[in-house]
């Protein structure tokens, strides 16, 4: 079964950064593409960034330059190194299987980023 678990969000203000977890088990991580999606209140589901297996990374025009995504093969973890936050990064991010491309609908229960003075 697979299991995703995100955690490190929290409150900061604009300007300041976050790292972001997501603990994966229940298939063989180093071989799977691993992606980040962010939902803001009312919005839709947003593609963030993706990385392969073969540790390729793409990023959203919106978060280029201020995030970055790795991998740990070894611990199974995801990240997301978000600096440089704005006020429109507040969302509910999640980890996902899968590429740019996929469905997203392997994902865990996400962890909240709030950007605020």
């Amino acid at each position: 079964e697979v299991q995703l678990v995100e955690s490190g969000g929290g409150l900061v203000q604009p300007g300041g950064s976050l790292r972001l977890s997501c603990a994966a088990s229940g298939f063989t991580f180093s071989d799977t593409a691993m992606t980040w999606v962010r939902q803001a209140p009312g919005k839709e589901l947003e593609w963030v960034s993706s990385i392969s297996s073969a540790l390729s990374t793409a990023y959203a025009d919106s978060v280029k330059g201020r995030f970055t995504i790795s991998r740990s093969n070894a611990k199974n973890t995801l990240y997301l190194q978000l600096n440089s936050l704005k006020t429109e990064d507040t969302a509910m991010y999640y980890c996902a299987l899968g590429g740019k491309l996929a469905d997203y609908s392997d994902r865990g229960q996400g962890t909240q980023v709030t950007v605020s003075s």
